[in-house]
Formats: structure tokens, sequence, C-alpha cells
């Protein structure tokens, strides 16, 4: 395959997977389970819709990201590690582990 080739595969690919959107959350609907809920994100469901900026004074037992939208963050997967997923108008969408 010449480079041109591969780019637009790999183009391609990411192109496809902008178009996966994650599943919607609702904790009274679905039961916790334990092993995907090493973090707790069960217990800060409470969370979604008020502003990323409330994290800030809030201890936390394991590690915390505070993701903004449209921000670059690795794609390691950490089951302890609790994730707040921000909205276009910086309130959180999302609390989950990974």
């Amino acid at each position: 395959m010449t480079f041109y080739a591969k780019s637009l595969m790999v183009a391609a690919m990411f192109a496809l997977t902008a178009c996966n959107t994650a599943p919607k959350h609702d904790a009274a609907a679905q039961p916790v389970d334990a092993e995907n809920d090493r973090c707790g994100a069960s217990q800060y469901q409470n969370y979604v819709g008020k502003p990323l900026s409330s994290l800030d004074t809030v201890k936390f037992a394991n590690p915390v990201r505070a993701i903004p939208h449209n921000s670059a963050v690795t794609m390691d997967f950490n089951l302890n590690r609790l994730n707040f997923m921000g909205d276009a108008s910086g309130k959180i969408s999302s609390v989950y582990c990974g």
C-alpha cells in the first residue's frame, strides 16, 4: 500500500469512530454492576447537569478526570478513575469509570 492509501484508510477510520455515540446512562433504570463501578461513579450521578467547576472544591478518594467539551484525553482505560464529561455549555453530561 502506498502512503496515501494508508492515510486515507486512517482518515476513514477516524471519521467512522466520530459517528459512534456513547449510550445514555440512567442510574435509576440500570442496576449498578460492582465490577464496572469500581470508581464509585454511581454515587456521583447527581452531578450531571452541574457546571464542571463544581468539582473544584470536592475531594475524591480515587483518581478523577474532568473532561471539558471537545478536549483531548488519553485513551488508557482505568476502572478506578472517575470521569466527569462536560458538554458544550460547560456542564457535566455524564459520570463514568474508565
